[in-house]
């Protein structure tokens, strides 16, 4: 059996989680294929790829959901054997908005530097 992950929804200072509210802005069946692909991340870690999972660069990974042609994504990071989902969105463009790598870096040095809830 392969290294245990744990997974867990990155809280801002103000307490806001950006995933969870994200995903429970969705449709049942939306929610229901994340958390099935949130379940293989934890369970697989790094070595679930596409088309589930791909690495976006600078340790910055992405979680592929798509429901009736819609692509949401999910962004997160690994911190030691923690799995850290910082941001959600619907993805209407080709590539990943900067924008949105943009957030899951600020998270990322937020929850490195302890300004985050653990």
């Amino acid at each position: 059996m392969g290294k245990d992950y744990r997974l867990v929804f990155y809280e801002t200072a103000a307490g806001r989680i950006p995933v969870r509210d994200y995903l429970r802005s969705q449709s049942k069946t939306v929610r229901g294929v994340a958390g099935w692909l949130l379940t293989r991340l934890e369970e697989e870690g790094p070595d679930l790829e596409r088309p589930a999972a791909d690495h976006l660069g600078d340790g910055i990974y992405e979680l592929r959901i798509i429901v009736a042609g819609d692509q949401h994504r999910i962004l997160y990071f690994f911190a030691d054997d923690t799995i850290v989902t910082t941001n959600a969105f619907l993805k209407k463009t080709r590539k990943v908005p900067i924008v949105e790598i943009a957030k899951a870096r600020s998270a990322r040095a937020a929850w490195h530097a302890g300004e985050a809830a653990p």
